[in-house]
């Protein structure tokens, strides 16, 4: 039923006092409340009856309007039985927020209201019950054909354009939209679901106790929509999305053995090249590695995560764990992937929480260098630790040599290597206050060059050479020797936060 066929019941006399415009919006039920501020208890749809009670002045109608907006509910129908006449604030703040304004006449009790929408609602839900049967039917006789025919038959039901998106951003099936990553991130933030966002209700598709993150998101767009039918659709589509899941446990059977195998270094490059064809590649053409990992050791969010990457960046790829970490194994058919990563988390952040999630993206490889891939990826990923943001992406080709070095070394043995190279300074540091450690690094940093430093630190030639000299003294090293440059920088590489 619409709000228009309201206006069409004599004995019920409502009168439109704004949003003519917005009259052939369904009314899915009823809700009367006095509350100021209802949303909480509002799913969309109904027409809300209201007596005014809560009205104390102007700003209440802002309030209680904005929500009933933020809620999406089709109409108001308010009665003023004491002023005989609606508050004129409650009149624009219906404008502006776009919620038609039925005014019920004071003489005209709320329960001949509901009676009447009640027993019209339930007639067309006896008519509704045999076409939605129907449509039932129809769905399920293209379920067989795959995600693209479902989807496409269930926007003929609804008359309306429907995609189904990852919460990376990805079309899974489906009409392009526009600007997909910020429907993502409504999606993420809404506080209830489904939501209709700029004319578009997103619904969640997700296995049976999986989150919104792990799952993906059924766009529903146009003038017109069937919660119905699209909540029948999201429910077919996840039925679907179980299937394609469980065909990619299959697939990847194969990855924590063949991953352990590259790890341990036990397998020659004849029995690699014989594990990496049977998975389906291409033994001569270059790989990738992937390395996903969660600040909380969420393997099955790292999983999900992976896979939807690997679908934006190659065609096909392998997808196992090996401990709290994931890796993906895929043909390096993308340039900068790094990028592509990058545009894709940034969608899912909202819904990530104070959870980070670390990429590490290795350099393209044959199968012979798949264990120094699988190295370089962990490594990268790694070095995203210290680095700012919810997500970050490091790939192998973006970080220098000694980085990657530095990245596999452990915690304890790069802390022993910088006390050793450079505690007498560390400790000069701390008992004087001064920062010879900084007056270095800057010096090292500018490759050695007196001009350089000086400038970069603001100080005369003379009191920086005065300064390195004292470094010098300290550590008993003389910095004109390169070898000797070279670790004092690794050590400074090895400290707190590095490399």
């Amino acid at each position: 039923m619409l709000v228009r066929a309201l206006l069409g019941m004599p004995e019920l006399r409502l009168r439109p006092r704004c949003g003519e415009d917005l009259l052939d919006r369904p009314v899915t039920r009823l809700y009367g409340t006095e509350l100021p501020d209802p949303a909480r208890y509002l799913s969309g749809g109904e027409l809300v009856l209201t007596g005014l009670l809560w009205h104390r002045g102007p700003a209440d109608c802002e309030v209680f309007v904005s929500s009933l907006a933020r809620a999406g509910v089709a109409a108001l129908a308010a009665s003023e039985a004491e002023a005989r006449e609606l508050p004129a604030a409650l009149l624009e703040a219906c404008a502006r927020h776009g919620v038609p304004l039925l005014e019920v006449p004071v003489d005209l009790s709320f329960a001949t209201i509901t009676e009447r929408v009640v027993l019209e609602l339930a007639a067309e839900r006896v008519g509704d019950a045999g076409t939605m049967l129907g449509r039932h039917r129809r769905l399920l006789t293209v379920v067989a054909e795959g995600l693209p025919a479902l989807v496409e038959a269930g926007a003929r039901e609804l008359g309306a354009a429907c995609s189904v998106l990852s919460t990376t951003g990805r079309l899974v099936a489906g009409a392009e939209v526009d600007q997909p990553a910020a429907l993502v991130r409504d999606f993420l933030r809404a506080d209830r679901l489904p939501k209709l966002v700029r004319g578009t209700t997103l619904l969640p598709v997700a296995e049976r106790g999986g989150g919104r993150l792990t799952g993906w998101i059924l766009a529903a767009t146009g003038d017109r929509r069937d919660d119905e039918v699209a909540a029948e659709l999201a429910s077919l589509v996840a039925l679907e999305r179980s299937r394609i899941a469980q065909g990619r446990v299959i697939e990847n059977r194969a990855t924590g053995p063949l991953l352990r195998l590259v790890l341990d270094g036990s397998a020659g490059p004849g029995e690699l090249r014989s594990r990496v064809s049977a998975a389906g590649f291409e033994p001569d053409a270059p790989l990738r590695v992937l390395a996903v990992s969660t600040s909380d050791h969420r393997v099955d969010l790292a999983t999900a995560v992976l896979e939807e990457l690997v679908a934006e960046i190659a065609p096909r790829a392998l997808v196992g764990a090996v401990g709290t970490e994931v890796y993906a194994l895929a043909p390096a058919d993308v340039d900068r992937p790094a990028d592509v990563a990058r545009k894709a988390l940034r969608a899912l952040e909202p819904g990530l929480g104070s959870t980070r999630l670390l990429v590490g993206i290795s350099s393209p490889t044959g199968v012979a260098g798949l264990r120094g891939a699988v190295e370089e990826a962990s490594h990268a990923r790694r070095l995203g630790e210290a680095r700012p943001g919810r997500t970050c992406v490091v790939a192998g080709e973006e970080i220098a040599l000694h980085q990657l070095l530095l990245a596999g070394v452990p915690e304890e043995l790069r802390s022993s290597v910088r006390r050793r190279l450079l505690g007498a300074v560390l400790d000069y540091d701390a008992e004087h206050g001064t920062d010879l450690v900084g007056t270095l690094r800057t010096f090292l940093d500018g490759s050695g060059s007196w001009t350089t430093a000086a400038a970069e630190l603001h100080v005369h030639v003379n009191t920086l050479r005065y300064r390195i000299g004292r470094v010098e003294e300290l550590l008993g090293v003389d910095l004109g020797d390169f070898a000797t440059r070279v670790d004092l920088y690794l050590a400074l590489q090895a400290g707190p936060g590095k490399p």
